[in-house]
């Protein structure tokens, strides 16, 4: 089967990269997508984003190189689009919980029909062909508790909770989107599967059970659910509860805390740190004491000592200085607004929520960041007077390295869409 894939030309603030470069999952997403659809395709071809498809005659899958599927989405959408033998595009109901509470707001990827919303993503048994029929997929949600509000704070909340499914499909249109792919339709979704199939699989649950009496281990704590790759130093005194797997070269120091997190190669995660329903990506460290609770680290990063980070997705390359508090509930009760699609301030349907640093960026120490703040790729923040508090967004033009003397060698990698011409200021 062919492959076709569309081009989305919509760059994601405040990395300033197109959806497919991001990651997700610790894994650049057209990655994670060509993998997915490998059992199913044989070749593929690439589509600009103002072209048209090919006049071809034999099957073919064609999807938005911005969209982010789990295995059990795309296969249920291909085996039913194959049933039907007619041209379907994948469509969501208004009343999917998980579609509507986290891929709906702040998008603009989706096209209303009626009491649904459709997908860049199509199924042609004899190539491309008009009025595709819609097919709705049933995302499975699952509503699971993440938070606890105090009633003298905010009593009409109390309980917060997610809508996570068992099968994952969202536009990635702005970097709140990359929260949800990577924590929520991610991470989330795979401990509420295997909760799942522990409920409906005896013989999973007794090699569960066996493997871990047999390593003398906690349930959680067993190989079958904590899967560690090659050449890896982890002190003994670390715990590490799964389901989690950890790349290779990886280095654990005593008195870490992990649950439920991804975490890539060649990391190094020092004394202390706790990490919770995170994404750690290649080639991070973590001093000691850092802490992560449901957010998202690209590639390279760095977080210094005594810092946390709740509910933020920071991009590659990036430093965040020590003692740097990312603050994610509002204390009062006033809606969370966050960039959407379009890169304006809308209602984020959040009422927790922590901030987004894009690629390549310098952040010093003790610095606070307001909730859903962003903070732009190439920025260099100076903790000083007058600047240790960020409660606007912050854009390249706000960087401190403009007006030292040598800020020319902070290198702009990552312009907007049209500044191409820039590398340094």
């Amino acid at each position: 089967m062919l492959k076709a894939i569309l081009h989305a030309a919509h760059s994601i603030p405040p990395f300033n990269e197109p959806a497919r470069d991001l990651r997700i999952q610790n894994k650049p997403l057209w990655l994670n997508q060509r993998d997915l659809l490998a059992p199913y395709t044989s070749r593929e071809l690439e589509i600009p984003a103002d072209a048209n498809l090919p006049a071809i005659s034999e099957p073919m899958i064609v999807y938005r190189d911005n969209l982010y599927f789990d295995e059990g989405y795309i296969r249920a959408f291909i085996h039913e689009a194959k049933r039907r033998k007619r041209a379907c595009r994948a469509a969501f109901s208004a009343d999917d919980p998980a579609f509507r509470e986290h891929a709906l707001p702040l998008s603009v990827s989706y096209t209303p029909a009626g009491n649904l919303y459709l997908a860049d993503l199509w199924y042609y048994p004899n190539g491309p062909a008009e009025d595709a029929e819609p097919l709705v997929i049933d995302l499975q949600a699952r509503e699971i508790g993440y938070y606890h509000v105090p009633t003298y704070m905010a009593s009409e909340c109390g309980d917060l909770v997610y809508q996570v499914p068992l099968r994952a499909l969202i536009a990635i249109d702005c970097w709140l989107h990359v929260f949800f792919a990577d924590i929520v339709f991610g991470l989330f979704a795979r401990g509420a599967r295997f909760e799942d199939r522990l409920k409906r699989d005896l013989g999973y649950k007794l090699k569960i059970l066996g493997k871990a009496a047999y390593e003398g281990r906690q349930l959680l704590e067993c190989s079958e659910l904590v899967k560690i790759g090659h050449n890896c130093v982890i002190d003994p005194r670390a715990v590490i509860h799964g389901p989690t797997t950890i790349g290779d070269n990886v280095t654990i120091g005593a008195g870490a805390v992990i649950e439920n997190c991804i975490v890539g190669s060649n990391v190094n995660i020092s004394q202390g740190c706790q990490l919770m329903l995170s994404v750690v990506g290649d080639g991070t460290f973590l001093p000691f004491r850092a802490s992560l609770f449901m957010t998202t680290i690209m590639e390279n990063g760095m977080v210094a000592q005594n810092t946390c980070l709740q509910m933020c997705v920071i991009g590659r390359n990036t430093f965040i200085g020590a003692g740097t508090t990312f603050t994610d509930y509002n204390l009062i009760p006033k809606p969370i607004r966050a960039r959407d699609g379009s890169d304006k301030l809308a209602n984020a349907n959040r009422p927790v929520l922590g901030g987004c640093v894009g690629h390549n960026c310098r952040i010093g120490a003790g610095m606070l960041i307001y909730p859903a703040r962003t903070i732009e790729s190439d920025v260099v923040l100076i903790a000083r007077e007058g600047t240790r508090v960020i409660d606007h967004d912050i854009q390249y033009e706000d960087s401190d390295h403009h007006g030292l003397e040598e800020g020319s060698r902070h290198v702009r990698l990552y312009p907007r869409r049209g500044e191409s011409d820039l590398v340094s200021w």
